[in-house]
């Protein structure tokens, strides 16, 4: 092995220590509150020097280690600021009586306690396990059938694609009040119906479902084409010249050989569904009668789990409670999409 030239070697520690006086000043600049504008730029070029320091840094057998980690650095601060450390911060105000800008006491499992004997937060987490059971089905279900039809041999296909995935882009919260609008007026005068779909409970949630599937299956529809496509042709040429028929070439060749596309578009709905909250919040903002669940009226009938925790922190201003019931929609996301991955896994191995 060659050993580092001295001219890298000096040029490395240069720029080390120059780049950490510059982070250093800048800081400090910060700190006495200077109006120095340079302060920004300062503090730019002694990043970038500390960089070029650590990439040109005089050692052969951990070289690559520390490029690796250079450049990783970036990704994983983000996710630790963004994700790794409000969770911690989350789990432990969950255990305290926190209400947004500052805590007094320690009030231990006072709250998951509270939160399992609120009915209204328990019928959230039915109707939300109720919903993910149905969209898992047929989300899955009507963007397969959109991927056969987009890898079929009909003219358009590019017109379609684009028209079944367009909902996709459209947001959550504009989606809900279009289609709020369509529910309340549209589908009531065409059909002579006195009430909204909005107005009842059962048909609210029907309606959420339905502008869930319209919106969702058009973007994993893409994921079940990427699936097809990846299907040797020489392998369906066989299977027809052997004789089967469409229905066996689908059962008995493509969904086996599509396997774990279906685990990758299963996964991504059952968190998806769970995590549902733009269409809920602007389609019926949760609301809706129940009469008797848990022997308590409610008025959130159609409230999923998000928007219950949205409306506890941020409507009631009761942030640690909220804190506490997200951390447990936390761990059954977690625990329900583990569960969903090893059973589609083990399908996969037995297709």
């Amino acid at each position: 092995m060659k050993t580092p030239s001295a001219t890298k070697k000096a040029f490395s520690f240069l720029c080390l220590i120059a780049g950490l006086v510059l982070v250093i000043w800048s800081l400090a600049l910060d700190i006495m509150k200077s109006d120095a504008s340079f302060r920004g730029a300062t503090l730019i070029i002694g990043v970038v020097a500390i960089v070029a320091g650590l990439y040109y840094f005089p050692t052969l057998k951990h070289h690559r280690t520390i490029i690796n980690i250079l450049f990783l650095f970036p990704l994983l601060f983000a996710f630790a600021v963004t994700v790794i450390i409000p969770l911690v911060l989350g789990i432990g105000y969950s255990f305290t009586d926190w209400n947004g800008i500052r805590m007094k006491n320690v009030v231990g499992f006072a709250n998951y306690i509270r939160m399992f004997k609120q009915p209204s937060f328990l019928w959230s987490i039915l109707i939300t396990f109720l919903f993910v059971v149905f969209n898992m089905i047929l989300v899955n279900l009507v963007a397969f059938l959109l991927a056969l039809l987009c890898t079929s041999r009909i003219k358009g296909l590019g017109f379609f694609r684009a028209a079944y995935f367009l909902p996709n882009l459209i947001g959550g919260i504009v989606l809900g009040y279009i289609w709020q609008f369509i529910f309340s007026n549209v589908i009531t005068n065409l059909t002579g119906a006195k009430y909204s779909m909005l107005s009842d409970t059962k048909t609210a949630f029907i309606a959420i479902i339905i502008v869930y599937i319209w919106q969702y299956a058009g973007y994993i529809m893409l994921i079940y084409i990427t699936g097809l496509n990846t299907i040797p042709g020489d392998v369906l040429e066989a299977s027809a010249i052997d004789g089967a028929n469409p229905l066996q070439t689908l059962f008995e060749i493509k969904i086996p050989m599509i396997a774990p596309t279906i685990t990758i578009c299963t996964f991504l709905t059952l968190t998806s569904a769970f995590k549902q909250f733009d269409v809920n919040l602007a389609l019926t903002n949760g609301t809706g009668s129940v009469a008797s669940f848990l022997g308590s009226y409610l008025t959130n009938g159609t409230e999923m789990l998000a928007l219950n925790i949205y409306s506890t922190a941020v409507v009631n201003n009761e942030y640690a409670f909220g804190e506490a019931k997200a951390v447990l929609f936390f761990i059954i996301l977690a625990c329900v999409s583990i569960l969903q991955v090893r059973i589609s896994n083990k399908k996969e191995v037995e297709l």
